[in-house]
């Protein structure tokens, strides 16, 4: 996968793409990065990327020429289909796992990370097809939900993580929380291992992760059972639970 971002303070991402999965999946050749400064195209003297909204009113808006430059100099030499260009902005779509996965199919991401007031109406009319938002707050840029929505994406490509499985069991991967995770010793100051992980029974094993799985979402995230394909053997856990609680 090739991830491009355009950005005014690429020397931002250097920890994040130099280090840890991200580092790796690059080193092997899984994914490929290019940070840009969209300033570089600014066409005046002075290199602003900036200018005061008509209309009037507080703060500074990033003008549509130097990044339609920018995009339209990446996307050049392009022979394959249009990538798909994402805006990160608090009045985007809220992201999630299943927008991760779904933009993990993808070949070529191109991520612009605005700062200032906001971005001119005509880049988000004429220029993306994709607007996310990390969440129901505001950051000074989007670096940060770029860095987060890129490591959700890279560490879904197939070859990234050391275990395949890992993503697929993931919290929210699979519609719940993920089941409580224990490792040596199996007695750590009196507080001990459940004794079924100790049993060696799989089908035991599996039996509770997923009834554990399940009590973790119904006490922590309920709004997530809302719209998720119980099955009968599901169901009358939550009942056996909603009962024990009244």
């Amino acid at each position: 996968m090739k991830i491009d971002i355009l950005s005014l303070f690429p020397e931002m991402f250097d920890g994040v793409l130099g280090s840890s999965i991200l580092k790796k999946a690059e080193e092997k050749g899984i994914a490929r990065y290019n940070v840009i400064n969209f300033r570089d195209y600014s066409d005046n003297k002075h290199n602003t990327v900036d200018d005061y909204p008509y209309g009037g009113g507080a703060g500074m808006v990033l003008k549509p020429q130097p990044i339609f430059d920018a995009v339209e100099d990446l996307l050049q030499n392009n022979r394959g289909k249009k990538p798909r260009i994402i805006l990160l902005c608090p009045q985007g779509e809220t992201y999630s796992q299943k927008k991760a996965e779904e933009l993990s199919k993808e070949d070529h991401l191109v991520f612009i990370c605005g700062h200032y007031e906001g971005y001119d109406e005509r880049i988000r009319e004429h220029l993306i097809t994709d607007e996310i938002s990390i969440g129901d707050y505001v950051l000074t840029g989007g670096e940060l939900g770029a860095m987060v929505v890129i490591d959700s994406i890279v560490r879904l490509l197939p070859g990234v993580l050391g275990n395949e499985a890992s993503p697929v069991t993931d919290s929210f991967s699979t519609g719940l929380l993920e089941h409580p995770q224990y490792t040596r010793p199996a007695n750590f100051r009196g507080m001990k291992v459940p004794d079924v992980l100790l049993s060696g029974n799989h089908e035991l094993i599996r039996k509770w992760r997923d009834k554990e799985s399940l009590y973790r979402t119904y006490r922590r995230r309920k709004d997530l059972l809302r719209h998720y394909p119980l099955t009968d053997q599901q169901k009358t856990w939550l009942k056996e639970w909603e009962e024990g609680r009244s």
